[in-house]
């Protein structure tokens, strides 16, 4: 099982797509790294907003770190059902 996963965003912004993706890549591992691209922005005010979205769609099991143009989400527990 891999440690951490790596995916990129790009010039699309966050899709559902993307977060059906984010999601999907959770189901095997804990951490997950998004490269912010050039093509989606460079503006760290902006980035910002973008890790802001991210945890809002993806519920309160999550968190975050932005590190540069990187943002390293982890999820920290189980669901409660």
């Amino acid at each position: 099982m891999p440690a951490i996963r790596q995916i990129q965003l790009g010039k699309n912004g966050l899709t559902e797509s993307f977060i059906g993706n984010l999601k999907h890549h959770f189901d095997t591992c804990k951490n997950v790294k998004i490269s912010v691209l050039k093509s989606c922005c460079r503006d760290r005010e902006e980035i910002k907003k973008i890790n802001d979205e991210i945890l809002e769609k993806l519920g309160n099991n999550y968190t975050s770190r932005i590190i540069g143009y990187t943002i390293v989400v982890k999820k920290w527990r189980r669901e409660m059902r």
